[in-house]
């Protein structure tokens, strides 16, 4: 979505004085761990990203993705919790004193004042027709705020204990113009892994990405992965993350774009079906706290945690996602998940308007006594 206000912001900031200025494929590997067995290592963090720049620049370093070469040594774990800091130029306001808009523009350069797709993925393929990545986080930035994230990621590093490439994408892009958003925006990623060594919580037996990409257009509203239930096999589930995006319209609508369009979703394992969902989210007013910028006059209002959009933008229901907010998997459990073998996986949607586009990722978990 658009912008909300950013001629009001420096016109305010004008009068303050504030311008002026001329990147665990198919795990299979168990995480056996107890009370006799060896002494735990100590716990450690790994520093994966520290305020690295994704940029919208394409001739630059981190174009739209950076990625980092991390090591998950010391297995079994008790704990690995991933935590991620979006941190952004565009607020607070009264950093555009030091960094005004460039003569013309009406942006901060360096400012992205534009919601965006923010994915955190494990070992995504370098070449066509490898398996998928797995996707660990999906989330939304903010309009031009900050956003900080925590996510538990123990079942993944048990499933795959070892070396990994840990790659953040945020697709960014740049108005040259620096009306609705900065001429050369972007966003700094920070990003640690906190790994504490010691009895598994469950025995891990299979962390097998599915899918993870996008389904787009009237034509592509069915897909279908395989999976291999492992032997010994007593608890299992697929984590199923989707949000709409891009253009269209049509029935169940309400606004010009395929965020806006209620879809229904149907999975199915084999030939039972295992979800009838609807990802809808109706809570994005809950990351719209009313704050106010005084400029000595009139001031402006504006939503503190997505302070660049338009406030009936941020409130606005959603395809499964909120700006400024991390979209969770739907669990999946159930049918024949359990039992040895390979098996079908195959979901629906009802509907994709063209110019529409849904981002989908399928994840199985399979966890043994």
């Amino acid at each position: 979505m658009m912008r909300g206000f950013s001629l009001a912001v420096w016109a305010a900031l004008s009068v303050l004085g504030c311008g002026g200025g001329d990147e665990a494929k198919g795990g299979s590997a168990g995480a056996d761990g107890g009370a006799d067995g060896p002494a735990a290592s100590s716990p450690y963090t790994i520093e994966a990203f520290d305020a690295v720049r994704i940029t919208s620049d394409s001739s630059a370093p981190n174009f739209q993705h950076a990625t980092a070469d991390i090591e998950l040594r010391d297995a079994p774990f008790a704990s690995v919790k991933l935590v991620v800091d979006l941190g952004t130029t565009c607020y607070p306001f009264d950093g555009w004193k030091d960094n005004p808009p460039p003569p013309g523009q009406d942006w901060p350069a360096d400012c992205d004042a534009f919601d965006r797709n923010f994915e955190l993925s494990l070992d995504d393929p370098e070449a066509d027709g490898a398996a998928p990545g797995l996707e660990l986080v999906r989330a939304i930035t903010p309009f031009g705020g900050p956003e900080h994230l925590e996510v538990d990621v123990t079942d993944v590093a048990n499933g795959s204990p070892g070396k990994h490439r840990l790659k953040v994408t945020i697709p960014t892009w740049a108005d040259g113009a620096g009306k609705v958003s900065g001429s050369s925006g972007g966003w700094n990623v920070t990003a640690r892994l906190e790994v504490t060594p010691g009895p598994a919580p469950r025995r891990v037996l299979a962390v097998t990405p599915l899918f993870y990409g996008d389904q787009s257009g009237p034509d592509a509203n069915e897909r279908s992965a395989k999976l291999v239930v492992p032997e010994g096999t007593r608890r299992a589930r697929v984590e199923y993350r989707v949000t709409g995006h891009g253009g269209g319209t049509g029935a169940g609508c309400i606004g010009p774009a395929e965020e806006f369009c209620a879809r229904v979703h149907t999975v199915f394992l084999d030939e039972q079906q295992i979800g009838l969902l609807d990802p809808w989210r109706t809570d994005c007013d809950a990351l719209c706290t009313l704050a106010h910028q005084d400029n000595g006059g009139a001031g402006f209002d504006y939503c503190k945690e997505n302070p660049c959009g338009a406030i009936e933008s941020v409130r606005a229901p959603r395809a499964n996602w909120c700006p400024g907010s991390m979209t969770p998997p739907f669990i999946l459990e159930g049918g024949p998940m359990t039992e040895p073998g390979e098996h079908e996986l195959r979901w629906r949607v009802s509907e994709i308007a063209e110019g529409g586009m849904w981002r989908v990722s399928a994840t199985f978990f399979a966890f043994g006594d």
